[in-house]
């Protein structure tokens, strides 16, 4: 099937989000500038740089992460693991501002070191970021759309070692979550390897 996207698809529910799939999820964490803290997970994140180190969320709305985060210029992005999965759920909802997600879904929260966000104590890895960037994104008619973009640089890397093999980060200890389309959601059990090729300048 095709469709133009304006004009609709005609099934159940949006494809769109099944197709552009597995979505990490970012599961941010701030503290706005008189204390009141924030965790919410986002699947539209991803990391779009390593020298340096950038990643970005994108929040449909004008949330408590991004007002946090526009305040303080800090925030953390910790990883979600499958035995988090229900928690990280719980801190999808839309609570009233100043309501702690923490609390509401009994995560710890812990003192970053480089940052004054807070992070998951259980989670198995958290990224602090200092803000780079908010933007708020055009169609292609150049209007402002309802997304907001932030960008943040990592300062610091926690890791528990618990999910190390040889060094390694090894990805069915960490079992990291991932959106899909619908409600669905899916977390890693195995993976393999593969090496870019080398170009011989035989096509070959």
């Amino acid at each position: 099937m095709f469709y133009r996207y304006e004009d609709g698809h005609g099934l159940p529910h949006d494809p769109l989000k099944a197709i552009v799939a597995p979505r990490p999820i970012g599961w941010i964490s701030s503290r706005s500038k008189d204390g009141r803290i924030n965790l919410a997970p986002y699947s539209f994140f991803n990391m779009i740089s390593t020298k340096p180190c950038l990643l970005m969320f994108s929040s449909e709305g004008y949330k408590d992460s991004v007002a946090f985060i526009e305040e303080t210029g800090e925030f953390a992005a910790n990883l979600v693991s499958a035995n988090l999965s229900v928690a990280m759920n719980a801190t999808s909802v839309n609570a009233p501002r100043g309501v702690s997600e923490f609390e509401y879904s009994g995560l710890t929260p812990a003192d970053c070191t480089l940052i004054g966000a807070p992070r998951v104590a259980e989670a198995y890895a958290t990224l602090e970021c200092v803000l780079t960037d908010i933007q708020n994104p055009k169609d292609r008619r150049g209007n402002r759309v309802s997304a907001f973009m932030v960008i943040g640089e990592v300062v610091g890397v926690h890791i528990n070692e618990a999910i190390l093999t040889n060094g390694l980060v090894d990805m069915t200890k960490a079992q990291p979550v991932s959106r899909l389309g619908y409600m669905d959601f899916a977390s890693v059990s195995e993976t393999f390897q593969m090496f870019r090729p080398r170009w011989d300048g035989s096509g070959n």
